[in-house]
């Protein structure tokens, strides 16, 4: 095996698909857009369902990227050797172009050539999907990897819980796949030790998706007509494969990070179990927070949405560092040493870095103010407890009072052989909203990516809803931060200093119904970007853009840079509503609005 570094693996993967004719795009932005089905960017394959359920893709039907993702579900875990809740995702993609047959060559020759990773042929085993009553066994696949040099014994037949790829959401583009494994040299577990065994012995290393069904609202598979090739490899944990190293925490992208923890806690990496894991704890969670608040779309601290996130990071974060007997003033500093070991590759860290350094440092002087004295409560509650489990009001108390997140609570009480009656915070939460009558907006039922007519129709309403503000508010710098839809409504996020009037409400209103009632057809040209700025085109998050894009213009209201889909005129949309204005964050409004 070769030891990359992690910018000549990303470079070498560019450029290996380069070859084989693939468009290089950008990475898309981690917060997801008019996708309410989840908070983050999870896979590579998020920003293109579109075009994974046959919309045309301006670049081609080949591309390959470095995708920025966020994954928060195993929160609790990050600390030991494998989990990271911000991670690069290495992707290609066929749209409709090359199948099975093209990929897992590649992947063989990628992973097994000296040109490459130069991994020992000997050392790789893989798996493809059994079969099931829904879809049926993945033979051809299995061929191509004996044709590949694969030998049949190293060919493991796996479930749909193995070897199957869902929908980013609920819906959407789906199929069996197959995953790349090294055999890391333990002992097999038993006569039946396959990759899906937790022992140790296999460890993945790659995952070609091959998408050929579209799940339905009603759990049916239905075939793609155009059938699509997904494949996804974490760099972090290649390079950590590559390395021959225990930990991603280990490999080159975290020694600057964890140098510095070092240097301004005094606490050193590898002295003992507890210390390893906080300094990795904060070292992962302040990459993280960086690259959220850093995004072009980039997110501010709050109680609801990705805000909530972002501040469970960055607390817990905090947290471990009282825990190494450090100060304040940490995280700020080390957030720099990030920046500038990314800046080249995501160089909208650079360019946000002012907010990236002020929100951090900003939570943790609120935080700060209540930490205390939330510790010397929680160990109050601990000591006077009668039982092993901490209430629900009481967990609600430590959030509402001292800032607690449940997940903090929850995870502070682990450590005390405590549990806490998550239901009950749920109860008391939920009746605190409903008296200060401010709900946070956590679960929706569908999503852009399901393509559904009245999505698709709000979605053109949020151009108009642009352009109109554009008018009514005569600022041209007036520009989209954050969009969000479901069949219900449509949110807007936008830059602007103050509330609108109820008479600037009422205009906007009228400006958008005015383009609808004037039936203008809805039109799509590809163009070069800069071609597209030079008609007058809105462009938002450029970085985000390849070489060509794709333009939407409905006559003289609205001319703007987007991926789709649309209504084909503006007369399909109904009556245009707002809904409530208000603040998003600080210099952010937000309009939810529906048509009728």
């Amino acid at each position: 095996m070769r030891k990359l570094t992690s910018s000549e693996l990303r470079s070498m993967w560019l450029e290996f698909y380069r070859e084989r004719g693939h468009a290089l795009i950008s990475s898309a932005s981690l917060i997801p857009e008019n996708d309410p089905t989840v908070l983050f960017t999870t896979a590579g394959m998020h920003p293109l369902v579109p075009y994974l359920l046959g919309q045309k893709h301006p670049q081609g039907t080949r591309l390959a990227d470095v995708q920025k993702c966020v994954r928060t579900g195993d929160i609790d875990e990050v600390g030991d050797d494998s989990h990271l809740t911000f991670f690069e995702m290495l992707g290609n993609w066929s749209l409709g172009d090359y199948f099975k047959k093209e990929m897992i060559a590649w992947s063989y020759e990628f992973l097994t050539s000296d040109k490459y990773l130069g991994i020992d042929p000997s050392k790789i085993s893989v798996t493809v999907f059994a079969g099931d009553e829904d879809c049926p066994r993945d033979e051809e696949s299995a061929g191509y990897w004996k044709a590949a040099g694969i030998p049949e014994e190293r060919i493991f037949f796996l479930p749909k819980s193995n070897n199957w790829w869902g929908p980013a959401g609920t819906t959407g583009p789906c199929g069996p796949d197959t995953e790349m494994f090294i055999d890391t040299g333990k002992p097999a577990c038993s006569p039946e030790c396959s990759p899906a065994c937790d022992c140790g012995k296999y460890l993945e290393i790659w995952n070609d998706v091959f998408m050929q069904y579209n799940k339905t609202a009603d759990g049916k598979y239905e075939p793609l007509k155009q059938k699509n090739v997904d494949t996804g490899m974490g760099l972090e944990r290649t390079v950590k494969t590559l390395w021959g190293v225990s930990s991603v925490y280990d490999i080159d992208l975290f020694k600057p990070i964890i140098g510095k923890i070092e240097e301004l806690t005094g606490a050193k990496y590898g002295s003992d179990e507890a210390t390893t894991r906080a300094i990795r704890v904060i070292a992962d969670h302040i990459r993280t927070a960086v690259m959220i608040i850093g995004d072009e779309k980039g997110v501010v601290c709050s109680n609801v949405d990705q805000g909530y996130i972002l501040r469970r990071l960055l607390r817990r974060a905090i947290r471990f560092v009282k825990q190494l007997g450090a100060g304040t003033g940490i995280l700020g500093k080390v957030a720099e040493v990030i920046i500038a070991e990314y800046e080249d590759v995501y160089p909208e860290l650079r360019r946000n870095a002012e907010r990236v350094i002020g929100e951090i440092n900003s939570e943790e002087q609120r935080f700060e103010k209540t930490i205390t004295s939330g510790m010397k409560r929680f160990e109050a509650i601990r000591e006077h407890m009668v039982g092993d489990t901490i209430a629900g009001n009481t967990a609600f108390k430590l959030y509402d009072t001292f800032g607690f997140p449940i997940e903090m609570t929850v995870e502070l009480a682990k450590e005390a052989g405590l549990k806490v009656d998550v239901e009950g915070f749920e109860k008391a939460f939920k009746e605190h909203q409903a008296k200060s009558q401010a709900g946070a907006e956590h679960k929706f039922k569908a999503g852009l990516a399901d393509n559904r007519e009245r999505t698709v129709k709000l979605h053109t309403a949020t151009h108009l809803l642009h352009a109109a503000l554009k008018k009514v508010l005569k600022d041209s710098n007036v520009s989209q931060k954050g969009s969000n839809i479901t069949e219900e409504r449509l949110r807007f996020d936008f830059n602007f200093p103050r509330p609108l009037t109820p008479e600037e409400i009422k205009a906007v209103e009228d400006e958008v119904n005015a383009a609808i009632a004037a039936h203008v057809p809805v039109v799509c040209k590809e163009m070069t970007l800069d071609e597209a700025k030079a008609i007058g085109a809105e462009a938002h998050f450029e970085n985000k853009y390849g070489e060509r894009v794709k333009v939407y213009i409905m006559g003289d209201y609205s001319t703007e840079v987007c991926g789709g889909p649309h209504a084909e005129n503006t007369g399909d949309l109904g009556h245009f509503r707002i809904l409530k204005e208000q603040s998003s964050s600080a210099g952010i409004r937000r309009i939810k609005a529906t048509i009728e």
